[in-house]
């Protein structure tokens, strides 16, 4: 991928961090399989939804990895049969993925639901801490 030259100017330094960030997201805008809807659940929750139909809960894997979410689905050859299958058409896709999605800083993920062959992934963003700190006022003199 190519850099962008905003990134490259000497006047912003220490901004390696977001240029990374901006790279993996645009990578995984260019991914197409397989499709996914991204909601929004309301005070700051997100549910993604990925169309895996023909995986199994024991093919699929989701981690989140330095601030990336991660799907992997694994499909195994189908074995050989004694009469090999024709297909007029073929168009479910039996080959395994990646996905990947970049999460902003302190989303969580809470949790994934495989179901009717769609996988249900939920993060939040919990609100943050109110930190209170007390400053000492000195008198002069």
């Amino acid at each position: 991928m190519n850099r962008s030259p905003l990134f490259d100017s000497p006047f912003l330094l220490g901004f390696e961090h977001t240029r990374a960030l901006i790279e993996r997201a645009a990578k995984a805008a260019a991914e197409g399989y397989p499709p996914y809807n991204v909601e929004d659940a309301g005070e700051g929750a997100v549910r993604i939804t990925l169309a895996v139909a023909g995986f199994t809960a024991d093919q699929l894997d989701v981690s989140v990895e330095d601030n990336q979410l991660i799907i992997t689905g694994k499909r195994e050859p189908e074995p050989a049969a004694a009469g090999e299958r024709a297909f007029l058409h073929r168009g479910i896709a039996a080959r395994g993925f990646v996905r990947g999605f970049v999460l902003a800083d302190g989303m969580e993920v809470r949790g994934a639901v495989l179901e009717h062959g769609l996988l249900h992934i939920d993060a939040v963003r919990p609100p943050p801490a109110r930190l209170v700190r007390r400053v000492p006022i000195k008198t002069a003199g």
